[in-house]
């Protein structure tokens, strides 16, 4: 068993009180977390769906991670298809012989 103490742990077998405090990181964010509006989502994702766009350079540009500008593309393509309803295609041609009827997409 390996052990991360600075001081040996003595043969005899005791144990060594540590003390811990718990505290903020040098570098953990300060603050609240940022929130973005709707709009600058939806403005973002559908910049992100440009043809030839570089998702993360994008990104960057923005001041987000490219993480969450893939998520925001992802929920705003959800949305977008929830939004449309999916119908069956009306036939193009319809043969009526008798009492059957055959419809041809």
């Amino acid at each position: 068993m390996s052990t991360t103490s600075a001081t040996p742990i003595p043969a005899t077998g005791s144990f060594q009180l540590v003390e811990a405090f718990v505290g903020r990181l040098d570098g953990a964010p300060v603050g609240e977390r940022r929130r973005w509006s709707d709009e600058f989502k939806a403005q973002a994702a559908t910049a992100a769906l440009e043809p030839g766009i570089n998702v993360s350079a994008l990104a960057r540009r923005l001041g987000i991670s490219p993480p969450q500008l893939f998520g925001w593309r992802r929920a705003f393509l959800n949305k977008q298809s929830q939004g449309c309803p999916t119908t069956s295609p009306e036939p193009l041609v319809e043969l009526v012989v008798g009492e059957v009827t055959i419809r041809v997409g």
